[in-house]
């Protein structure tokens, strides 16, 4: 460019100079000012359209509240079914006594004197008689029926027999049980015997003690005695085991507790003679 052109010349003009001003850099740049204020007002316009509108809605949405709208209701009767009537059943018909057969009073027959013979007191013929009772009644002559007269009889209500609280049944419908049955009860005597396992080997008494005892309606165990082995210690300690033991449960007879002997084994061998 030439030198007198310069200080007139246009920062682009010089920027460009002896490049190819066709290809696109030189427009964008010598019109980016007249974009940006063409973008910049579209928006200002694009922004202010948007405000304008929203005020509008708001106002439009306002008015339309304060309207009231009003439809036409249309009142139509209401037939309400009418509710049937439930009525009581008749009351049962009255009872109705049967009616009553004439009965003649029966009179033993007595051996008087004439003048103390009374007529109403005359033993009639069998053939006269209907009904014989206790008192005279009259009524339906009928041979067939028989309809005695209402005589109030004196009820008596029969005690049943009281319970001797002293029997001790030998023989019981269900015996006296170790609470928990025989699995517990087995094992029960087996703690017993461990605990005197050493007093059993010294004292050498092997073998089977049946111990009988009564167990009462509690369940409390009383006159405990050895059957067999008596002496022993395994008698000792089998008697001991039935006495400090639990509550037994009570045998039953008839549905109900009762007072029974029981007789319970147990048995001891010596470890050295175990096979």
């Amino acid at each position: 460019m030439d030198a007198n052109k310069i200080l007139s010349a246009d920062f682009l003009d010089i920027l460009f100079e002896g490049r190819n001003k066709e290809y696109g850099a030189y427009e964008l740049r010598r019109n980016y000012t007249k974009r940006l204020t063409t973008a910049l007002l579209v928006t200002a316009g694009l922004a202010l359209l948007i405000f304008i509108g929203v005020i509008v809605g708001r106002t439009v949405a306002a008015s339309s509240k304060n309207k009231v709208k009003v439809q036409e209701v249309t009142l139509t009767d209401v037939k309400q079914e009418e509710q049937q009537k439930i009525e009581p059943p008749p009351p049962p018909p009255p009872k109705q006594e049967p009616p009553k057969i004439e009965i003649q009073k029966f009179t033993p027959p007595k051996i008087v004197e004439d003048e103390k013979f009374e007529e109403k007191n005359e033993v009639k013929e069998q053939e006269t008689i209907t009904n014989v009772g206790k008192i005279d009644q009259e009524g339906i002559k009928d041979p067939e029926v028989v309809n005695p007269p209402k005589v109030e009889q004196e009820t008596k209500v029969v005690e049943a027999p009281k319970e001797d609280e002293s029997q001790v049944f030998t023989k019981v419908e269900v015996e006296a049980q170790f609470p928990g049955g025989e699995a517990k009860w087995s094992q029960y005597v087996q703690r017993e015997v461990e605990r005197h396992i050493d007093e059993l080997t010294e004292d050498g008494q092997a073998g089977t003690c049946e111990v009988q005892f009564i167990v009462d309606k509690e369940g409390n165990v009383s006159n405990v005695e050895a059957l067999n082995l008596k002496g022993s210690k395994l008698a000792e300690v089998a008697v001991n085991a039935i006495k400090k033991g639990p509550k037994w449960i009570p045998a039953i007879q008839n549905g109900r507790q009762v007072k029974a002997w029981r007789r319970q084994k147990i048995t001891f061998k010596i470890p050295d003679e175990q096979p």
